[in-house]
């Protein structure tokens, strides 16, 4: 046999291996029950549905962010895992949104209503592929732009909050445009939005920590409409509070003589 048939032979069985390698399923059965999640959303609002369509979005969030953990804590991430997880999140935080909010009260606008959930669903895949490429050099502490599953919490927040309040969609018409239009353009922003990934669930913490969260767990049972819309409101806002904190310490920091810039390390 000679070289080139060997080299030729090597190849095609480290191709047919590549073919034969399954896909991990733990964290993309997680992935697949957000998939569902939204996808049930989607039908849901079709159907006039709107509390359980707005529920659903939120049930895909929890499972979307617990695939990734689940992947970290098994070894089992994956090319095909990242990439499964992003189109999962263009169904369930892109397309069931403003479907959603579309269906609820953007119709009655006309042009502008589907103009505007279209800016969102263009905002989520934007956002969604400058994830994708800044996965290798992002800082883990920050999210670049309000992570779609939160503005997706924004916009089906709104509409779960006034429908379980039987608030007319008419009477928050141009307030529901304004909050799909601001959720599309904040999520491709530069703006810095605090991740949560650096929070250690295996690390000690003071009782008063428990107390705390069994007050959100308490306040979110009691209304969990308005008070997973307000998180949501709240969280949109931090991005606004933590980019201003952050040029306003570079520019003391850039004023200061001696002081080095934040992007270079201090001796």
């Amino acid at each position: 046999m000679s070289f080139y048939d060997k080299d030729h032979k090597e190849r095609v069985l480290r191709k047919n291996a590549g073919r034969r390698r399954g896909i991990f399923l733990l964290p993309n059965l997680f992935t697949t029950a957000a998939l569902f999640a939204g996808f049930y959303s989607i039908v849901q609002g079709m159907n006039g549905h709107f509390g359980r369509a707005a529920g659903a979005i939120f049930v895909a969030a929890i499972l979307d962010s617990l695939d990734g953990r689940v992947a970290r804590l098994t070894k089992t991430q994956s090319a095909f895992g990242a990439e499964y997880d992003s189109l999962s999140d263009m169904v369930s935080f892109g397309v069931a949104p403003a479907l959603l909010i579309y269906s609820w009260a953007l119709h009655s606008l006309g042009k502008l209503g589907w103009i505007a959930a279209f800016i969102y669903v263009a905002g989520a895949a934007a956002r969604l592929a400058r994830f994708n490429t800044m996965l290798d050099i992002a800082d883990k502490r920050w999210f670049i732009g309000i992570p779609s599953p939160a503005a997706a919490a924004l916009v089906a927040g709104l509409v779960w909050a006034f429908y379980d309040n039987d608030v007319p969609a008419g009477q928050v018409l141009w307030l529901a445009c304004v909050v799909t239009l601001f959720a599309g353009i904040v999520m491709p922003s530069n703006l810095r939005f605090y991740s949560f990934k650096t929070v250690n669930l295996r690390k000690s913490v003071p009782f008063v920590a428990v107390l705390i969260l069994v007050l959100v767990i308490a306040l979110i049972a009691s209304q969990p409409p308005l008070v997973l819309f307000s998180f949501a409101v709240l969280y949109a806002l931090s991005g606004f509070v933590m980019t201003g904190w952050t040029l306003w310490r570079e520019r003391r920091h850039g004023g200061s003589q001696g002081s080095p810039p934040d992007d270079e390390p201090s001796a």
